[in-house]
């Protein structure tokens, strides 16, 4: 039986991907229309940043091909590349990590689709269907659904290592990260960056400024950061947290362990931040949104 779904639908992050979309379509006007599909407002929002920022850097390259191609194809080519899951269509790729671009707009590498993107090799495209459908599963179908589009898989680990991932706010939507041959671990990693995906859509969506003078101690970063990111990671580790313990009692052997662990520990550090969150949420002046971070904030210390 599939464990009960977090409801993360929140009607001005919906209203936010629309308004969004129809902002940048009208902008870059493209030649061709979006073609038919079972697209949903967050999937368009997605595939559109990526079309703005592939467009944009075409043309400051001058490259008058590559900024016709966004024109002909406002989505992408995302049917072409798309893999069935749990949670719609996904698009999941394999870029080289040495091969993605840094610039301005991110302190992280990223990819952005084009005319030369092609498809992961389907034992990656498998993985990543496993991984959301144990996601959704386990009640992070509308999270995955929404905030986790477009999934960039990097370098291939082994259980126990160092695992990087990462999202970028020009690019919403959109996950980077690396793997090991463990669905359920990936799932875990989905969830985290879509969450920073969510909260970023959120706080943009209820207008939410917050200031960067107030700094909270992060036991994660091991410094003080200004209220922005902490309460992401207020976020999102909680989210793999609730996650894991729903998972765990379905893993065995060392995974069961590996996960374990990971529970055990994220308990000890965000118990640290009890009575900080509780301060840095009086800065969230959207009553529903503050109440929906706490909630979260809350049944993770629970756990």
């Amino acid at each position: 039986m599939d464990a009960p779904a977090i409801p993360f639908s929140f009607a001005p992050i919906q209203a936010h991907h629309r308004d969004r979309t129809r902002r940048i379509r009208a902008v870059l006007k493209p030649a061709a229309s979006t073609p038919d599909s079972p697209k949903t407002d967050a999937v368009d929002y997605c595939l559109a940043h990526h079309v703005l920022e592939g467009a944009e850097a075409a043309a400051r390259a001058g490259e008058t091909a590559t900024f016709g191609w966004y024109g002909a194809h406002p989505d992408a080519n995302a049917s072409a590349l798309s893999t069935p899951t749990a949670v719609g269509p996904r698009i999941v790729l394999a870029p080289d990590l040495d091969r993605l671009p840094r610039s301005a707009i991110s302190e992280t590498p990223y990819y952005v689709l084009g005319p030369d993107t092609t498809a992961a090799p389907p034992d990656l495209r498998e993985l990543a269907a496993a991984a959301y459908a144990t996601g959704a599963q386990n009640g992070f179908a509308d999270l995955l659904a929404g905030h986790a589009v477009v999934v960039c898989l990097l370098r291939h680990k082994q259980l126990g290592d160092t695992l990087d991932s990462w999202t970028i706010t020009r690019l919403p939507g959109t996950v980077y990260c690396d793997h090991v041959d463990e669905p359920v671990v990936l799932a875990r990693d989905l969830i985290h960056e879509a969450g920073h995906n969510w909260l970023n859509d959120a706080l943009g969506a209820t207008d939410c400024k917050i200031s960067d003078q107030v700094t909270f101690y992060s036991p994660w970063k091991k410094t003080n950061r200004p209220a922005f990111g902490f309460l992401h990671a207020c976020f999102a580790f909680p989210l793999t947290m609730i996650y894991t313990a729903r998972v765990l009692p379905k893993t065995s052997g060392g995974l069961c362990r590996f996960l374990a662990a990971y529970l055990d520990r994220q308990r000890g550090l965000l118990a640290t931040t009890a009575t900080d969150h509780a301060r840095a949420l009086a800065l969230i002046t959207d009553r529903d949104l503050r109440e929906r971070l706490h909630s979260i904030h809350r049944e993770a210390l629970s756990l």
